[in-house]
């Protein structure tokens, strides 16, 4: 087994909202000594030329997208408020095909030189148990219920060629709590309920009984700041079941200092025989060259 399998660090952007700087990023993705880069979508509201920059990446990746980046298209208010028309313009579709294989959105992409597969959830999702955007769904990937969706997230399942597998999703999966601070806990009134995607959970928990190696399943969309209370975080990591939970979504991932210098924020994984080890929030500061890594979660 190659050193580059055995230990793998990847490090996962969360909710990007236009945050994105391809110079500086790239340099803290150096500094971090990313192998594999993952996308939890919300790159912006159809922000077609900040998905160039990310196709641009030279380092592997996987990515999803999340509601903004079908913003003016997926629902009947957002058509009405888009910049454009769409009778000239499928900024939705320019996305995707920008990204091409990259994006996992009902999706797999098999990575031989890791020996693993990323599979995507359901894209451009809102979160929670309500069946939303229906004509959108339907038009783009032919499902219209929970039950469709499930089953062709379950084909990419089938369809992957590693039995090591990383689940991608923008929002997270149904079944990781109920209170306001859970990592897809509601923080809006009214406060508690589980806001997570049940057709997501549903792929897990039958991924899970076909003996499958799930590394960890990630997400962002639920931001780590709480709308409710500023006393605390979001939870961000949760083992449950054997499987390891990462909610990526560090919201705003970069900050200016009084200096000048910029911050950089990725949640990164560390891999050891496609088992990880450790979950950490690190700011990267590429001007400096350095970075500061906060341990969220680790093997005990």
């Amino acid at each position: 087994m190659s050193e580059a399998i055995q230990g793998l660090k990847i490090a996962i952007v969360g909710d990007v909202h236009d945050q994105w700087d391809p110079v500086g990023d790239r340099q803290s993705l150096e500094i971090i000594g990313a192998d594999l880069v993952l996308f939890v979508g919300d790159f912006g509201n159809e922000a077609v030329d900040l998905v160039q920059h990310i196709a641009d990446l030279p380092l592997p990746k996987a990515a999803i997208f999340g509601n903004h980046d079908a913003w003016y298209t997926a629902s009947d208010w957002g058509r009405k408020k888009a910049p454009y028309s769409h009778a000239e313009e499928d900024r939705v579709q320019a996305q995707i095909d920008i990204l091409g294989e990259t994006h996992v959105g009902y999706g797999c992409l098999n990575l031989p030189q890791f020996q693993l597969s990323v599979v995507g959830s359901r894209p451009f999702s809102w979160g929670g148990d309500k069946w939303r955007n229906k004509r959108f769904l339907g038009d783009r990937y032919g499902v219209s219920n929970f039950d469709e969706s499930l089953a062709l997230m379950m084909r990419q399942v089938d369809a992957c060629d590693y039995d090591n597998i990383i689940f991608l999703g923008h929002n997270g999966p149904a079944g990781l709590g109920v209170e306001p601070e859970d990592m897809c806990g509601r923080d809006w009134n009214p406060l508690g309920g589980d806001h997570g995607d049940p057709d997501f959970e549903q792929m897990i928990l039958a991924t899970h009984e076909q003996g499958k190696n799930i590394m960890f399943t990630t997400f962002g969309h639920m931001h780590y700041s709480l709308r409710h209370r500023k006393d605390r975080l979001r939870t961000q990591t949760k083992l449950k079941d054997q499987i390891l939970y990462v909610n990526a979504a560090q919201v705003p991932r970069i900050r200016q200092q009084n200096s000048g210098d910029r911050h950089h924020a990725f949640t990164v994984v560390t891999l050891q025989q496609h088992q990880p080890n450790k979950v950490e929030l690190v700011w990267v500061n590429p001007a400096q060259q350095n970075q500061e890594c906060q341990t969220l979660w680790q093997i005990s």
